[in-house]
């Protein structure tokens, strides 16, 4: 999920005040970065085609339900994150404390797990939050562009997202 220098991408696809970096191989998704504004890339893949149709189809349409092959990544524990986090509803969010609930553990592993998420927006990790209302971190971060990011895509989907963060 997050920035990384120098990565290829095989298309990257402008949104509202940031863009989507897309990491894929023929068959698979291998990765969805968010990045600063920048051109976009057409696709260089036909995976990449339709991974730029769906990305958009999500920013014209919050209700938008994604069907990307994703690779499979992550520990164990991570899919079990990942799988719970894609469960909550367009419009609706979960703090960390009630993920952990559900999986048996601490809101501090939730968090790791969601800033390892490869693939926002499929896995939408901007819809766990903190408790009493706070945003959280995102992508491993407290503050700055990606906690900006997180608000337009909760504001995006009706939900609240006071800047105070």
């Amino acid at each position: 999920m997050q920035t990384r220098p120098n990565q290829t991408y095989q298309a990257v696809v402008a949104a509202p005040g940031f863009c989507l970096g897309v990491q894929c191989d023929d068959d698979e998704i291998t990765g969805i970065d968010f990045l600063e504004p920048r051109p976009e890339i057409a696709p260089a893949t036909p995976l990449a085609a339709e991974a730029v149709r769906q990305l958009r189809a999500y920013i014209a349409d919050p209700h938008f339900a994604f069907g990307l092959p994703l690779r499979p990544a992550g520990t164990p524990f991570q899919r079990r994150v990942w799988e719970q986090i894609s469960a909550i509803p367009t419009g609706h969010t979960h703090t960390y404390g009630e993920v952990a609930r559900k999986l048996h553990n601490a809101p501090r592993a939730v968090g790791q797990a969601c800033g390892s998420n490869p693939y926002p927006l499929v896995v939408p990790c901007h819809r766990v939050v903190a408790t009493g209302g706070g945003l959280g971190g995102f992508a491993r971060e407290r503050g700055g562009f990606l906690l900006d990011v997180k608000r337009w895509l909760l504001r995006h989907e009706g939900i609240d997202a006071s800047p105070a963060g």
